[in-house]
């Protein structure tokens, strides 16, 4: 599933999963996507500070996320009425899935969980086919930011108008 050594790596055909989006347990997952874009947004815990700021960032990003028809989501190991109280607070309005139960099974499967007991702070592109195009794990303390999410979308708009042309 993964690299040995970790994180998912691209071209490597991404697991299939579906997680609670909302409390009343609608479950989403990458595959009801495909045709788009998708970007996985794997992040260690709802209420520190710099997982705050990233997906803050991210939903401050979404127009540029839309240009791509790119959908993003969020995941981490907190139940999902820890992640509507978060999203709420914070006025993050993509989905933020609960990998929850078993604890961290997804994250797992892609390389990003760590021994403490936590999603990894990881980024995973997917391609409109479900096939990982990028991926990226920063540190735990490292805010990593839009720009390499949004290249990686731009290098697949690139592909997919030269296998057009």
């Amino acid at each position: 599933m993964s690299d040995p050594n970790g994180l998912i790596q691209p071209g490597r055909s991404a697991p299939g999963f579906t997680l609670a989006g909302t409390p009343d347990g609608r479950q989403i997952g990458p595959q009801q996507f495909r045709g788009r874009p998708v970007v996985l947004a794997f992040y260690p815990a709802d209420w520190s500070p710099v997982c705050g700021d990233q997906m803050s960032l991210y939903q401050a990003a979404a127009p540029m996320f839309d240009q791509y028809q790119a959908v993003l989501l969020g995941l981490s190991v907190d139940s999902i009425w820890s992640h509507r109280a978060f999203a709420e607070s914070r006025g993050i309005e993509f989905p933020l899935l609960a990998d929850f139960e078993p604890k961290g099974e997804v994250a797992r499967r892609y390389g990003a969980y760590t021994p403490q007991g936590e999603a990894a702070r990881a980024l995973v592109v997917l391609d409109p086919a479900g096939t990982v195009a990028w991926s990226y794990l920063s540190p735990p303390e490292v805010n990593p930011g839009a720009d390499g999410i949004i290249e990686a979308l731009d290098r697949l708009t690139a592909d997919r108008r030269v296998m057009a042309g």
